[in-house]
C-alpha cells in the first residue's frame, strides 16, 4: 500500500481516480488546487503524486518546478491533462515528472503507470515482517496508533490476535479495510441520525460516492429504529 496524492480541480476526476486507487489498497488524499497540494505534500509525505497540469491558481508544471527548486521532489510525480500538448508533457518529464497521463484515463492505464512510478520511489518503508525490532522511539506506538497494544507492534510472525477496535489485524488487507469501513460508516450514520448530507460532509465524500460506498459495504442507509417505528 502506498500514500498517493491526487491533485485535480475537477471533483469528478478526483473521485474516480481515488476510488480506483483505493480499491487497490492505496491510501489516497485529494487536493483541488496547488495550495491544498502544498499542504498535503508537507503533511502526509505522499509516495506518489498525480498532478493535473491545468489548474485555476497555479498550474501543475509551475508547482512541479516549485517543488524541485525547494528540494521537495522526493516522490514520483505523474502529470495529467486532457488539453496539454505533447510539448508540455515532454517539458514536464524533462524537468522531473516521472510520467504523463492523458485524460480520459482508463483504470488499467492509471494502475499500470502508478505501479511503474512506485517502483522508482525509494522512500516506501519496508514491510513490518522484515523489520526485526520495530518498537523503538521512532516507530509507531500506542500513543499515536489508537487502540493497538504496543505488544502488537512486533513482527507479525511473533504475534497474533491483535485488533484495531473490533477489526482483526490478521485479516487480509482488503477484508480488514472493508470491516473497518463498515464500523466507520455505521458509526457516523448513527451519530448523524442517518442524515446523508451530514455524513457526506463529515466523511468528506461526495453524496453519490458515499451512496455507492455504503451499497458496496452492504450498509443500510435507514436506521433500524426508524424502520421499527414505521412498522
Amino acid at each position: 500500500m502506498a500514500r498517493i496524492l491526487v491533485v485535480d480541480d475537477e471533483i469528478g476526476i478526483r473521485e474516480l481516480l481515488s476510488e480506483v486507487l483505493y480499491n487497490e489498497g492505496h491510501a489516497v488524499e485529494q487536493a483541488e488546487n496547488a495550495a491544498q497540494a502544498r499542504e498535503a505534500r508537507l503533511r502526509s509525505r505522499p509516495d506518489l503524486v498525480l498532478l493535473d497540469i491545468w489548474m485555476p491558481d497555479t498550474d501543475g508544471v509551475s508547482l512541479l518546478k516549485e517543488w524541485i527548486s525547494q528540494g521537495l521532489l522526493d516522490m514520483p510525480v505523474i502529470m495529467m491533462s486532457g488539453h496539454a500538448g505533447i510539448d508540455i508533457a515532454v517539458e514536464a518529464t524533462r524537468i522531473g515528472a516521472t510520467d504523463f497521463l492523458e485524460k480520459p484515463i482508463s483504470p488499467q492505464r492509471l494502475l499500470k503507470t502508478v505501479s511503474a512510478g512506485l517502483l522508482r520511489n525509494k522512500t516506501i518503508l519496508p514491510d513490518v515482517k522484515t523489520t526485526r525490532n520495530p518498537v523503538k522511539d521512532t516507530s509507531p506506538s500506542k500513543n499515536n496508533v489508537p487502540w493497538i497494544e504496543e505488544s502488537c507492534l512486533v513482527p507479525v510472525e511473533y504475534n497474533a490476535g491483535c485488533k484495531l477496535g473490533s477489526v482483526s489485524l490478521d485479516l487480509p488487507l482488503r477484508d480488514a479495510r472493508d470491516a473497518f469501513e463498515r464500523v466507520y460508516f455505521e458509526y457516523h450514520l448513527m451519530k448523524d441520525g442517518y442524515s446523508m448530507t451530514r455524513v457526506s460532509e463529515r466523511t468528506g465524500l461526495e453524496r453519490t460516492h458515499l451512496y455507492r460506498k455504503l451499497k458496496q459495504l452492504g450498509i443500510t442507509t435507514t436506521s433500524r429504529k426508524r424502520n421499527v417505528d414505521k412498522g
